[in-house]
């Protein structure tokens, strides 16, 4: 099976679990007049085009990337996510609950020979060992020498296989919901990825919002979380809410259905978090690579 096919048939079979959606280009008006759904920092506007730094740009635009991830990259818009997110040559960076890995390889292409992308998920249940198969079949790529293959559950004492310290960013796209949703030790996860965050590092979360005060009751049916509730829940980990952007905004989605039945057209919140101390420290990429 191609890896296309893979990741096609991993979208059909994982609608359920993983949270993957796209977003429709709206105007600089429309992002004006939008409020944050219950966001404590004020939404920073997207980052301009002539603004994306050429790795990542370079990185998206690879002609040997799968054409299944580049039907998405409308939608997802990676080149805002790793932007504001500071992802460069030389990062040591996580993709947790990676899935398919489409962002694991976009996070690979960018840092580079000099750097490390830590790609982790959990075991696998019988019935979704296709997304599996794509998983591994991608991670065979040439371009993805830089990736460490984590199988790892996300209770595990050694989630992330690091030394202290050492990580420049961890992203998790699309799938907080899903760990709380299907009730995954994300407390654990949370411990791990502070541990393993180099002081004033990035904690990274992008997904679909839910209205102000649902919490964690749409986890599992509109596969949406309260925006407010998984900012509280992280910050009672140590980190310190940073930055927001509002460039996977979404004014036309009034949260109410499911993300699966729009896709391409739900609001979505992308939050840094940071490692504290060090808040005001090098906040976008820690030290790459040092």
């Amino acid at each position: 099976m191609t890896i296309g096919m893979s990741i096609r048939t991993h979208r059909l079979i994982l609608s359920t679990m993983f949270a993957f959606a796209g977003l429709a280009w709206i105007s600089a008006p429309a992002r004006a007049q939008m409020q944050p759904a219950a966001t404590s920092t004020a939404e920073s506007a997207p980052i301009p085009a002539s603004q994306i730094p050429k790795d990542i740009t370079d990185a998206i635009n690879s002609p040997d990337r799968p054409a299944a991830d580049k039907a998405l990259d409308k939608g997802r818009r990676p080149d805002q996510i790793m932007a504001f997110y500071g992802i460069k040559p030389g990062m040591k960076v996580a993709d947790i609950f990676a899935g398919g890995g489409y962002m694991t390889e976009l996070y690979s292409r960018i840092v580079g020979p000099t750097g490390t992308v830590y790609s982790q998920n959990g075991p696998f249940p019988e019935q979704f060992k296709s997304i599996e198969n794509a998983w591994d079949e991608r991670l065979k790529e040439p371009a993805l020498t830089n990736v460490v293959k984590v199988s790892k559950s996300f209770d595990a004492p050694d989630l992330l296989p690091v030394p202290p310290d050492s990580l420049d960013a961890v992203i998790i796209h699309l799938n907080y919901h899903d760990m709380v949703g299907f009730k995954l030790n994300r407390e654990n996860v949370n411990a791990a990825v502070f541990k393993a965050l180099k002081p004033g590092g990035i904690y990274g979360i992008v997904d679909h919002s839910a209205k102000p005060g649902a919490g964690a009751t749409q986890t599992t049916t509109l596969h949406r979380i309260d925006e407010d509730f998984l900012i509280k829940d992280v910050e009672k980990a140590g980190f310190k809410l940073y930055g927001a952007s509002s460039a996977l905004r979404h004014p036309e989605d009034d949260r109410t259905w499911n993300v699966f039945k729009h896709r391409g057209e739900t609001d979505r919140f992308m939050l840094k978090f940071v490692k504290a101390p060090a808040m005001a420290a090098s906040v976008s990429g820690s030290g790459a690579g040092q």
